[in-house]
């Protein structure tokens, strides 16, 4: 539009200038013999110069229109300018899968506690297995996405870099089928049949999470279930599976694999939410009502801030309460710059769709790091008990 109004304008000014250059010859013609040539010369240079400045201002207008065309699509360009190896990692979300880590460390931990007595061969079983179930929960919520049109844009889609829908949904299924298998290995080889109901719950939740004809995500109901499958579930069952190591169908359930798996499932419920940042327009078109589409991106940064404030009081809370060791409330507080730096990066970039897309690898790096330093905490309060004993 630019370019063609330029073109337009330029032109007409061309077009003046030349009936001037030739009003002026004519004129010229009706005066003395003497001076028409000298006359004619001047004009006729005039009339050069004024067709030169012409032609740069076609060109630069033309520059012009293409610059602002090529800035109006500049984001496509980025986008397309994204190299396979990095739409592959995306696609495998490796950082992702601390959510099978972070559960089975801390519960293993708080058995530890316990008993100590840790099992590292029940560990990487149930690390092995629960790898497996997180695979399912991706690779299946990747194809049920691509049903309903979420992801007809998502160049990471595994479904789209690998082009067969059918072929993701058979080892999405393989993989939960072998990961069942396992877990229920590890839970009957210990002793603790219960543990299986708990991972059972896990696996229910993830599936009503994303799978039809539930589908509890499109109707904002994602986080809470996150938060019950990796936190109260899935952490207390891999608690009762090490715990029984020691103990077969004696191990018992205390305060401080609870309070542990609350503070588990909230950072996992808060990789989820900040996930859905750069997704709010896709969730918009296809009717998936996630929680920010419902409070928009700028009350969602409030949320984060408030939610991050909440993980830190409730650890507070817990070792005041002596549900967790000091040893916790002092290692997990050291977490506290990570913490700060997702708040302000949620703040400062909900609006920038390029950038945002990072907050969930921040979550991610939070939810680590506070499960590390709660398993360490843990054990080290084991440690400490035992010196205390031997006194």
């Amino acid at each position: 539009m630019a370019a063609t109004f330029c073109n337009l304008t330029h032109a007409s000014l061309f077009l003046n200038n030349q009936l001037t250059y030739f009003k002026r010859c004519h004129l010229v013609s009706k005066s003395s013999k003497c001076t028409s040539t000298s006359m004619e010369k001047v004009l006729h240079r005039r009339f050069q110069l004024q067709t030169r400045q012409h032609y740069h201002l076609h060109v630069c207008c033309a520059g012009e229109a293409e610059f602002s065309s090529s800035s109006s699509t500049f984001e496509d360009v980025v986008d397309q300018d994204i190299s396979m190896e990095t739409l592959i990692w995306r696609a495998i979300k490796l950082p992702i899968y601390s959510v099978a880590l972070v559960p089975l460390t801390v519960g293993s931990a708080a058995a530890y506690l316990q008993t100590g007595i840790f099992s590292a061969k029940c560990y990487f079983v149930l690390l092995a297995s629960s790898v497996l179930v997180i695979t399912w929960l991706n690779l299946s919520n990747d194809v049920y996405d691509f049903d309903t049109g979420v992801d007809k844009n998502k160049k990471e889609s595994v479904v789209n870099l690998v082009g067969s829908r059918t072929g993701m949904f058979v080892v999405a299924y393989l993989c939960l089928a072998l990961g069942f298998v396992g877990l229920t290995w590890a839970a009957v080889e210990a002793g603790n049949v219960r543990s299986v109901l708990f991972l059972t719950c896990a696996i229910i939740c993830g599936y009503i999470y994303q799978c039809p004809p539930f589908r509890l995500s499109y109707h904002g109901l994602g986080e809470p279930l996150c938060f019950a499958a990796f936190g109260p579930f899935a952490t207390t069952a891999f608690y009762l599976v090490q715990g029984s190591a020691s103990t077969p169908n004696c191990f018992l359930l205390s305060g401080t694999v609870f309070s542990a798996s609350i503070l588990v499932g909230f950072t996992t419920s808060l990789i989820l939410f900040c996930s859905h940042f750069h997704q709010v327009d896709g969730d918009k078109e296809v009717g998936k009502l996630s929680p920010l589409v419902r409070l928009g991106t700028e009350r969602g940064a409030e949320v984060v801030k408030v939610a991050i404030f909440m993980l830190y009081a409730l650890l507070v809370a817990f070792g005041l309460s002596k549900t967790l060791p000091l040893t916790c409330i002092f290692l997990c507080a050291l977490t506290l710059p990570i913490g700060n730096l997702v708040v302000r990066f949620v703040q400062d970039n909900h609006k920038d769709k390029n950038k945002i897309f990072m907050a969930k690898y921040f979550c991610v790096r939070l939810h680590a790091l506070f499960g590390a330093a709660l398993a360490f905490g843990l054990v080290l309060a084991r440690i400490v008990n035992n010196r205390v004993l031997l006194r």
